[in-house]
């Protein structure tokens, strides 16, 4: 799939997208990932969805706080891959698993 990100871009989503497996890995130790291409209206991305059915986070938003970690990271994963992406959705039930769809729509304009 060729969409047209500058080289630039494509290491910022791959960066989010390293950093949404390694939680997988870490935590559930098996998940999905799907990647497509997504348009909206006149805007073109990517379309990134992550799903596991780990443990489940217990407190989404408290997990999206900078340096919050369960683990031996520097809790800077989830959000990371928030703040290098144009779009993040996060759910999670505890005991069920846990969904990540992001977005990284292609600048046209540069």
């Amino acid at each position: 799939m060729k969409l047209g990100f500058a080289a630039a871009e494509v290491t910022v989503i791959t960066a989010a997208i390293s950093e949404i497996a390694r939680n997988i890995v870490d935590h559930a130790q098996r998940g999905t990932m799907t990647m497509s291409g997504v348009h909206e209206g006149t805007k073109a991305g990517l379309l990134v969805i992550a799903r596991d059915h780990g443990p489940g986070i217990p407190d989404v938003a408290r997990a999206m706080e900078y340096g919050y970690s369960t683990g031996q990271r520097d809790g800077a994963g989830l959000p990371g891959a928030k703040w290098l992406m144009d779009e993040f959705d996060i759910t999670s039930k505890p005991g069920k698993g846990t969904t990540v769809v992001m977005k990284k729509w292609l600048n046209r304009n540069g």
